[in-house]
């Protein structure tokens, strides 16, 4: 082996030995235990909201080889976190890697502690996008994609970088057939509110939608070709109690284009909840608004 290969493979194994402080395993579901990382010395850990499939009797794996319990604080299946406290104390933490800090092309290391030891697979982030929305609602503050394996039991570990920071959650539930990374900021301020609040409050409205273009009449009246139409509406929902009907299109709320689901999504923010929103709406051949008190998504 060349003295170059030979001090890459050196420092790879290295920055997987330094991980391995705060890399604890994640006892949460029947099958093969999962992963999860240190957030705070004094007992935080998150880890990937599928891999606890129950609420109590959650045993952590620690780094000093030590198992102890760990309560559920609160999850998010929307954007794939959960938040444990354990019975621990001054527990190593990572440092952090904000995405501006990310290029495609870098390499990375998805590591993972289903066992007693850790686990690494080597790749590089192979997509890195901007803020985009999860098919359940959470917002997500950019799109990271690394091409690396995701072997049973790194769902909820870590995706660190050349240096040993942490770039983020591997998570296999946010899209079908891909593994994806939950950034750092959507980390923190998911965990900030899952530690304050318990839950993360989403907006709820109570409809099925689909994409559908509009016709010429429309297009300049609400200058933009493409609305939702409503294909669903929940019994006792918001939309039902409110008057809305299968086959209306609608195309703004509070005055921002609804043009696809990612545009409602983004609108169905927490400040929102229990507060009057001004829908406008295509019915019957018009362009017509309607209020609607927004609802909490249970």
């Amino acid at each position: 082996m060349s003295p170059a290969l030979s001090e890459y493979s050196d420092a790879l194994a290295a920055t997987v030995q330094s991980a391995s402080q705060y890399v604890v395993r994640v006892e949460g579901r029947r099958r093969l235990p999962a992963t999860g990382i240190v957030w705070a010395s004094d007992g935080i850990v998150v880890t990937a909201h599928q891999v606890v499939e129950h609420d109590d009797n959650i045993m952590l794996g620690l780094p000093d080889g030590r198992t102890v319990s760990a309560a559920l604080v609160g999850r998010d299946p929307a954007t794939d976190l959960a938040v444990l406290r354990a019975e621990a104390s001054d527990l190593a933490t990572p440092a952090l890697a904000e995405p501006d800090q990310l290029q495609v092309g870098h390499l990375v290391l998805a590591l993972g502690r289903p066992g007693q030891s850790m686990q690494a697979a080597l790749g590089i982030v192979s997509v890195l996008g901007g803020t985009w929305h999860t098919s359940a609602g959470g917002t997500m503050d950019c799109y990271l994609q690394a091409d690396v394996v995701m072997y049973p039991g790194f769902s909820g570990g870590p995706l660190v970088d050349s240096t040993g920071r942490v770039a983020g959650i591997n998570s296999s539930a946010l899209a079908r057939g891909n593994s994806l990374t939950i950034p750092v900021p959507t980390i923190r301020r998911v965990a900030d509110t899952l530690l304050a609040h318990g839950r993360v409050r989403r907006g709820y409205l109570g409809i099925g939608t689909q994409p559908v273009r509009l016709q010429p009449a429309f297009v300049e009246q609400v200058s933009q070709d493409t609305g939702l139409l409503l294909i669903s509406i929940e019994p006792q929902s918001p939309a039902e109690r409110h008057g809305l009907l299968v086959g209306d299109i609608l195309v703004a709320l509070d005055g921002h284009p609804v043009r696809h689901p990612d545009d409602l999504l983004a609108q169905l923010s927490d400040d929102r909840i229990g507060k009057p929103v001004l829908l406008r709406i295509v019915r019957g051949g018009s362009v017509q608004e309607l209020t609607i008190e927004m609802g909490e998504r249970a």
